[in-house]
């Protein structure tokens, strides 16, 4: 029983590899008929297709602005500087550094001892003048009534040698007394030529006692001025800065107290390039009165002021390039002078141009457009402006083409792609699309079968894909990950 039983097995084990081997056997032939057999056609390769974002090229109108850097100034600045030394003896109790004072505030006072000494012996200067004037009129005055008398005393000297000389003509005269009538009247004559002398010596007497008495007026000017100058006033209403004075202290001629600005009366200076500058011409060459916008960024809050440009530098300035601008502030409550600010500054109009993101333009002047079948065409523009994250553009054909806003390096002419087309103006929402039933199955299987993305991410862009609009960006993604 027991060989019977052993021999049995034996059998049985050698039926199963007997099958085995057939099994393996029609496997292998299997195998080698489906490689005879099989068809060497390469499987049809699908082209890729991506999705991007179009937008209608629409001619606008549109208003540039430039932008630049400046600083805020005082149109009014005025130094305050002691005219004369002296000591400080007031000090007005505005004034400090910010401190505001009106116009025809008394601000320093320096001791008039010596001004005041100096104004006296000016007016003392000019009684003196004054009398030496009048005395010399006087003097004037005899010394015409001694020419008058002279004059008057010759003529009757004139007509006596007269009488005498006819006396001699008919006889009766003696020679002797003709001589003494002539000498009689050469001595007339001779004090006449004294009075005169004398007369003329009294005009140019009364003509020095009026140039002394101008000199000393003036000296007496000069000194009502240098007692003024004691006092150092406000010539209108501002602020105080650079204060450096204390009460008690020694100051020079001419040197400087504090200076006094007006912050109502604000510019500011900004420099722009040539180009910038031609740009703000008018036919006539002449600098426009374009409109500017002045902001200063501070710390949770920010300072802005409108002015309009007054005028530019008469120079370039050394080494310096562009032109610098002014630009006339008209209200600025916040600025200070010394502010670095932020212009910006409203170009002339530009007619027939296409607004569209910077994104648009390649670094070789073109932009690619739907054309036929949804494939892309290269089209060359023409760069007008940048503006922040815009550019302004003019090409022929481009005005109603639809052009790619969000190009990538995956992008080129003759590429074919599946347009979501946005508007210019949508805000927000230009970058949001609405997606079919289809679509939205579609995409949340692809995020589904994606082995890349990680937990976090596929729910994210799970609970995206739930919403009524999409973002664009987010099906370029899965889309260009996918493979089209």
């Amino acid at each position: 029983m027991r060989f019977l039983r052993q021999s049995l097995v034996g059998v049985f084990l050698a039926s199963v590899t007997l099958a085995l081997l057939f099994v393996a056997f029609q496997m292998i032939a299997s195998a080698v008929q489906d490689v005879l057999t099989r068809d060497e056609a390469q499987p049809e390769a699908r082209e890729r297709v991506f999705a991007v974002s179009v937008r209608t090229a629409e001619l606008e109108s549109i208003t540039p602005y430039l932008e630049a850097f400046g600083e805020v100034q005082s149109r009014r600045r005025l130094e305050l500087r002691a005219a004369l030394g002296g000591r400080v003896v007031a000090l007005a109790e505005d004034f400090e550094d910010g401190g505001s004072v009106t116009a025809d505030e008394i601000l320093v006072e320096l001791d008039p001892a010596d001004a005041q000494s100096a104004l006296d012996r000016a007016k003392s200067d000019l009684l003196d003048a004054q009398f030496e004037e009048r005395d010399a009129e006087r003097s004037l005055l005899l010394a015409q009534d001694e020419l008058n008398s002279a004059e008057a005393q010759a003529e009757l000297r004139g007509r006596a040698l007269q009488r005498q000389k006819d006396l001699q003509t008919r006889g009766v005269g003696a020679a002797a007394s003709v001589e003494e009538a002539e000498l009689a009247e050469a001595a007339a004559q001779q004090s006449v030529l004294a009075r005169r002398i004398a007369l003329a010596q009294a005009e140019s007497r009364v003509d020095q006692a009026t140039t002394l008495l101008a000199r000393t007026r003036i000296a007496l000017e000069g000194a009502e001025r240098d007692l003024d100058d004691m006092t150092v006033r406000a010539r209108f209403d501002g602020t105080l800065t650079d204060v450096t004075l204390v009460e008690g202290r020694l100051v020079s001629a001419n040197e400087k107290l504090a200076e006094l600005v007006d912050p109502n009366a604000l510019e500011v200076a900004f420099r722009v390039s040539t180009a910038q500058y031609v740009r703000l011409l008018d036919d006539e060459g002449d600098l426009i009165n374009a409109s500017v916008t002045v902001s200063l960024e501070v710390t949770g809050t920010d300072l802005s002021a409108s002015g309009r440009i007054s005028r530019d530098s008469g120079s370039a300035g050394e080494g310096q390039t562009g032109r610098l601008i002014y630009a006339r502030l008209d209200d600025a409550p916040g600025f200070k002078p010394g502010d670095f600010v932020t212009v910006s500054v409203q170009e002339q109009a530009l007619d027939n141009v296409v607004r569209l993101p910077s994104s648009a333009l390649d670094a070789v002047g073109n932009v690619l457009v739907l054309g036929m079948d949804d494939r892309l065409e290269a089209l060359p523009v023409q760069l007008i402006r940048r503006q922040d994250d815009e550019v302004l553009l003019r090409g022929a054909g481009l005005a109603g083409r639809e052009v790619v806003i969000g190009r990538t390096p995956l992008l080129g002419a003759g590429v074919r792609v599946r347009p979501i087309r946005t508007e210019a103006n949508a805000g927000a929402e230009a970058n949001m699309v609405e997606l079919s039933d289809e679509q939205r199955a579609q995409l949340v299987a692809q995020v589904e079968a994606s082995a890349r993305m990680t937990e976090d991410a596929k729910a994210r862009a799970l609970g995206q894909l739930s919403e009524a609009k999409v973002p664009a960006s987010l099906v370029r993604s899965i889309e260009n990950r996918a493979g089209g």
